[in-house]
């Protein structure tokens, strides 16, 4: 019995030794050999130019399998539109600002100073516009360090102090986009009613919104024809540029090689347009025109001010009041 069941063991044993061995012979004849580096590189010079040069790999994620992606379009792309044109763009917009304070100067309240005041803006609504904004801020300037800080930035710093604020900068625009993104999205929702088209806009555009002529105050309600413009160039650029960034932030998950360079470029080139704009409604809120920052600062405006900018509003506002008093 002892001598059958070692017999049995023995035969076992075999069975199972020529199996391994039988499929490492498989296996070898149908996976072939890996290329010799010689062997890559004579393949990499036949690669045509512009194309996708694809290997052969064995584990699953198919994406290691492209040897070469050529991006020399995609960087011809980003060091010529975006680069140089989008840098003269933006020096452009802050020349023009200054040229045209220097000749018109700061718009004034035509009818001076009332000391009364009336409220333009809830506290909510200005909570909403200082998250979208702050957080644009330091998006914009972050994301101009991505982009122009090697050439502007590192020369003045040095590169270790560069690389330091590149890393921190890429981490506080990589988690501040997800405030700008809810800054939009509350923006459309409280505000849209107040930004669409309506009768006076057009001779608002007509007349300039007042700005080149001093005592033009062409009539406007909540929001003026420009704040209009300004409202969707955030809501629809700033859309766009929330949702190539999400693009971008995971990389291969929504789109492939080809579709994350084009999001890379429309999300600079747009993001550079966007910053134009708001460098201008900037510059109206601030130094452009005396009493404006009061409406996002305080929540409130003299009344005068509101009278030569926004008349429909006040009227409106006045006629509930108005109203709710004689009731």
């Amino acid at each position: 019995m002892k001598n059958s069941l070692a017999h049995l063991f023995r035969i076992l044993a075999l069975a199972l030794v020529l199996a391994f061995a039988g499929a490492h012979t498989a296996s070898a004849q149908t996976t072939p050999p890996a290329a010799s580096e010689k062997e890559l590189l004579e393949y990499l010079k036949k690669c045509p130019p512009g194309q996708v040069c694809q290997g052969r790999v064995s584990i699953p994620d198919s994406k290691s399998a492209t040897l070469v992606q050529d991006g020399r379009m995609w960087q011809e792309r980003m060091e010529g539109p975006v680069k140089r044109y989008g840098g003269w763009f933006l020096i452009a917009v802050v020349v023009l600002l200054a040229l045209f304070y220097m000749v018109r100067g700061k718009v004034k309240i035509d009818s001076g100073v009332s000391g009364k005041t009336i409220e333009r803006f809830t506290g909510f609504e200005r909570f909403v516009h200082w998250l979208t904004a702050t957080s644009f801020i330091v998006l914009g300037l972050t994301g101009l360090n991505i982009r122009f800080g090697r050439g502007v930035l590192m020369p003045m710093i040095g590169e270790d102090a560069f690389a330091s604020v590149s890393a921190l900068g890429k981490l506080l625009h990589n988690f501040t986009s997800f405030a700008f993104i809810a800054g939009i999205v509350l923006m459309l929702l409280i505000w849209i009613g107040h930004n669409l088209p309506a009768k006076g806009d057009g001779a608002w555009i007509g007349a300039g919104g007042g700005i080149f002529k001093k005592g033009v105050h062409p009539p406007a309600g909540k929001f003026n024809a420009g704040q209009k413009l300004i409202f969707w160039a955030v809501i629809l650029l700033g859309g766009a540029i929330a949702v190539t960034g999400i693009i971008m932030m995971f990389p291969f998950y929504f789109a492939s090689m080809s579709g994350m360079q084009l999001a890379t470029f429309l999300h600079s080139v747009l993001a550079i347009i966007l910053i134009g704009v708001i460098l201008a409604h900037i510059y109206i809120g601030t130094i452009g025109m005396q009493g404006a920052f009061d409406a996002m600062g305080s929540g409130k405006v003299d009344l005068n001010w509101a009278k030569e900018h926004h008349s429909r509003w006040v009227e409106q506002v006045q006629g509930k009041k108005s109203g709710a008093a004689a009731e």
